[in-house]
């Protein structure tokens, strides 16, 4: 059965789409950027800052689901300028102790709101 997660430990939706949505032990994370929870602002002029922040966004879904980084099989990184790859995958890899999930990164035209870095997921409850 579908489950639809939300938490207002991350940004609320901007379109029709929810944060994540659990269907049997599977989570499907829609994509997280900078968007400050409790302030709703953007914060996309640091990259590092940028990134840890849309990490923490991923990171309070998985909670909202009962799950945590551990829980991530699969996930896409999409950046606005390859020549960051670098430095957000520096960031991103911290999130992770080991095994490391599947990914795929590119770079696109443009993004939400213009920002950096978007990151989505799939996650499975262990």
């Amino acid at each position: 059965m579908k489950k639809i997660i939300f938490t207002e430990k991350a940004p609320a939706p901007i379109g029709p789409y929810n944060q994540a949505v659990l269907q049997n032990d599977t989570l499907y994370v829609s994509g997280q950027i900078a968007i400050n929870p409790k302030s709703g602002n953007l914060e996309i002029d640091n990259l590092e800052k940028e990134t840890h922040l849309v990490m923490k966004n991923l990171g309070a879904v998985l909670e909202a689901a009962g799950m945590d980084y551990s829980n991530i099989v699969k996930c896409s990184i999409f950046l606005s300028d390859m020549n960051s790859f670098g430095i957000i995958n520096e960031i991103y890899g911290s999130y992770f102790e080991d095994n490391y999930p599947a990914r795929e990164t590119v770079e696109v035209a443009c993004l939400p709101k213009n920002v950096n870095v978007e990151i989505s997921c799939v996650a499975v409850a262990s």
